[in-house]
C-alpha cells in the first residue's frame, strides 16, 4: 500500500510507517539472535564463538549491498514525492540490474577470501574452520539478501513499510524451524545454520516479487522494461556509494573491535557477543525510525514541503529517547538473565563478561538515538556527505581507542571506546543541523509551528 508523507499528521506518519521497519528489524535480530542460540545451546560454546566471529565480516559485505539500496531506496522516494513516475521504473530498474551484477561479483570474490578475512581478525584456531564454513555459505546465497532489501527499500520509498515486514516476519519463523531441523537432523554443525539462514531469505526475496507482481504496477518489470540507462546508474552510484560505504565503514570498524576483543580468548568472545546480541535489539528500534524519517524526508524534499522536516527530526528525537530510557533501565536490570539466555550459567567469566558491557551501556542509548536519528535525516535531504564523514568519525574515535583501551581494561575498553564515538558524532550532527536549519530559514523564510 501506497503512503503520501507529504501532507497529513506528520507525528502519525512517522510512528505509522515505522512500525513495520521497526518490527521488522526486531523480527531480523530475532531470527540471528534464535539461530546465536540454537547455536550456542545445540552444538556449543566453540560454534557460538565461530558464528559470532564470522557476523562482523558477513555484516561488513551485506551492509555495503544494504548501504546500496538504502541509498536507491531515498533516490526513488524523491522522484515519488515528485510525481516524476517514469524517471522512477527507470531508476528501479537501472539499480537492480547494477545490483544484481555487483552483488555476483562480490560473492566470488568473498568466498575463497573467507580464510584469509578470518585470519586477519585474529581469529582462535580451534573455530578457524567452522567460521569459514558459515561465511562461505551466507556469501553465497548473498544475493538473496541483495534482492530482498532491494524490494523492501523500493517499497518503503513509496510508503509501504508493512509488506516487507510481513514477509520477513514469515521467513523468520522458517529461519527457526529449519535451524533446528537442519542442526538435530544433520551433522553440518554451524554449516547448517547458515544454509538455514540463506533459505529464509531466498523465501523472503521470493515473497517479495509474487506481491510486487500483483499489487504494485510500479515495481512490476514485464517485458520491455528491463530498462538499464548509463547515466542513471553513474546518478545512482555517486548518491548510493556514500550510503554503501557508511554501512561498510560502521561494520568494518565493528570488525575491528571484534578483533580487539578476539586476542583475549573465547570466553571473552562468547560473552561480548551475547551481550551485542542483546543490544541489537535496541538498535532495531533506533535504525527503524531513523529508516522511516529517511524516507519521509526524501519525500518532502522531493515535493518541496520544507516546513515539515524540522518537526519530523523533532518527533523522531523524542521517540527514540522514550524507547531507549525506557529499555536502558531493563537491560541493567535483566541483564544476567539476558546473558543467560545464549550460555550456560556454569560460565562464571563469559556472563561477568556479557553483564558488565550492558550494564555500562544501558545509560547511554540516548547517544546513539539523537544520532541515528540525524543520520537518517541527512540521507533523506540528500546530505550523504554529511552521514558519511559521521560514521568515519565515529568509527576513528572508536577504534582508536578500543586499540589502546582494551588490551589494558577489556571489555571496559570495549564500552569506553563505543560511547565516545557516539558522543562524538552527536557534536558533529548536532552542529550540522542547525547549520542545515539556518540556511534553509534564510532562503524559505522562518520556519512556522507545524500543527499536529
Amino acid at each position: 500500500m501506497e503512503r503520501n508523507m507529504t501532507e497529513g499528521k506528520i507525528s502519525r506518519q512517522i510512528v505509522v510507517f515505522s512500525i513495520p521497519i521497526i518490527l521488522g528489524n526486531i523480527f531480523q535480530q530475532l531470527y540471528n539472535t534464535t539461530d546465536a542460540i540454537i547455536v550456542g545451546r545445540l552444538i556449543g560454546k566453540d560454534a557460538f564463538a565461530a558464528v559470532s566471529v564470522a557476523n562482523p565480516i558477513m555484516s561488513v559485505v551485506l551492509f555495503f549491498l544494504v548501504g546500496l539500496t538504502m541509498g536507491v531506496g531515498v533516490l526513488l522516494s524523491q522522484q515519488y514525492g515528485a510525481g516524476q513516475r517514469d524517471k522512477f521504473r527507470v531508476q528501479f530498474s537501472t539499480g537492480l540490474i547494477g545490483g544484481i551484477v555487483f552483488t555476483l561479483a562480490v560473492a566470488a570474490v568473498c568466498i575463497p577470501l573467507s580464510g584469509l578475512m578470518l585470519r586477519a581478525a585474529q581469529t582462535p584456531g580451534e573455530i578457524l574452520e567452522s567460521a569459514r564454513q558459515y561465511l562461505q555459505i551466507v556469501f553465497g546465497g548473498m544475493i538473496f539478501s541483495f534482492l530482498y532489501n532491494y524490494y523492501a527499500s523500493a517499497l518503503r520509498s513509496i510508503g509501504d513499510s508493512r509488506t516487507a515486514f510481513l514477509y520477513l516476519v514469515l521467513s523468520s519463523v522458517l529461519n527457526i524451524v529449519l535451524d533446528i531441523a537442519l542442526i538435530t537432523g544433520t551433522t553440518l554443525g554451524v554449516a547448517a545454520a547458515a544454509l538455514a539462514t540463506v533459505l529464509s531469505q531466498a523465501v523472503s526475496f521470493v515473497l517479495c516479487v509474487f506481491y510486487v507482481r500483483k499489487r504494485v504496477p510500479m515495481l512490476r518489470l514485464g517485458k520491455g522494461q528491463w530498462i538499464f540507462e548509463k547515466r542513471i546508474l553513474k546518478d545512482t552510484v555517486v548518491f548510493s556509494w556514500a550510503a554503501a560505504l557508511q554501512q561498510t565503514v560502521l561494520y568494518f570498524g565493528r570488525l575491528l573491535i571484534q578483533g580487539t576483543v578476539n586476542v583475549h580468548g573465547t570466553d571473552m568472545i562468547t560473552g561480548y557477543n551475547a551481550a551485542i546480541r542483546i543490544e541489537s535489539f535496541i538498535m532495531a528500534f533506533i535504525d527503524g525510525t531513523s529508516a522511516a524519517l529517511a524516507i519521509f524526508a526524501g519525500q518532502n524534499v522531493g515535493a518541496g514541503q520544507w516546513k515539515r522536516l524540522k518537526q519530523g527530526l523533532y518527533r523522531t528525537f523524542l521517540m527514540n529517547a522514550v524507547y531507549v530510557l525506557i529499555t536502558g533501565v531493563a537491560m541493567f536490570v535483566f541483564a544476567g538473565g539476558m546473558i543467560s539466555l545464549f550460555v550456560d550459567e556454569s560460565s562464571p567469566e563469559i556472563l561477568r563478561v556479557g553483564i558488565t558491557y550492558l550494564r555500562v551501556m544501558a545509560g547511554c542509548y540516548l547517544f546513539c538515538s539523537l544520532l541515528s536519528a540525524m543520520q537518517g535525516f541527512f540521507r533523506g535531504v540528500g546530505l550523504v556527505k554529511i552521514t558519511m564523514i559521521a560514521t568515519m568519525l565515529q568509527m576513528g574515535v572508536r577504534c582508536l581507542l578500543a586499540l589502546i583501551l582494551v588490551p589494558r581494561l577489556e571489555i571496559w575498553g570495549v564500552c569506553i571506546s563505543v560511547i565516545a564515538g557516539w558522543l562524538a558524532v552527536c557534536m558533529f550532527n548536532g552542529t550540522n543541523c542547525v547549520k542545515y536549519f539556518r540556511q534553509l530559514a534564510k532562503k524559505q523564510g522562518e520556519f512556522q509551528t507545524v500543527k499536529h
